[in-house]
């Protein structure tokens, strides 16, 4: 009989840790995690990772209330997203300052500020020029226009007036 797999290796295979036990000590075959949630930072977690980074944020009702529109949050942020800020400034070189995260206000959908997949960063003459000629300008956003870069990561990075509306899949730039 052959053994069954360790839940350490099934996990770094991309496989659900999860298995059922059978009758008789055998493992059933585990699912891919393709739908496992992201896993998610609170507030002072994400902080604490953005300020190591050298990444600063601001908000316009000097809070962090993700309840309250007019704080800056980042309760409930991916860890993917605050991994591909950190690489957007590394690879871009630019001083970076968050101005929205996961508090309430922004527009709703599966990868919004609030399910923890969306930042806004501040346009700066450093962001605007590693934004429009490193990424790939794939076309206007549908209802607003934004203009919209794809990072070779498939991140995506729109124009919004005084920000920069950028939807993180990964943790890449």
């Amino acid at each position: 009989m052959k053994p069954a797999m360790d839940p350490r290796r099934a996990r770094s295979a991309g496989l659900a840790a999860s298995a059922v036990l059978l009758t008789g000590g055998l493992l059933a075959a585990t699912a891919p995690s393709v739908a496992a949630a992201p896993a998610k930072y609170t507030h002072a977690a994400a902080a604490q990772q953005l300020r190591q980074a050298g990444i600063g944020w601001t908000s316009s009702g000097g809070c962090s209330n993700r309840n309250n529109s007019r704080c800056t949050s980042f309760d409930r942020i991916n860890q993917t997203t605050v991994s591909g800020v950190i690489a957007f400034k590394r690879a871009s070189g630019c001083p970076v300052t968050l101005t929205g995260g996961t508090e309430t206000g922004h527009a709703a959908g599966t990868y919004s500020h609030w399910n923890g997949y969306k930042v806004d960063i501040k346009v700066t003459s450093c962001v605007d020029t590693y934004v429009t000629t490193k990424l790939r300008y794939v076309g206007p956003r549908a209802g607003d226009h934004a203009k919209q870069y794809k990072s070779p990561a498939g991140n995506v990075y729109a124009r919004e007036g005084s920000h920069w509306d950028v939807t993180y899949f990964n943790g890449n730039r």
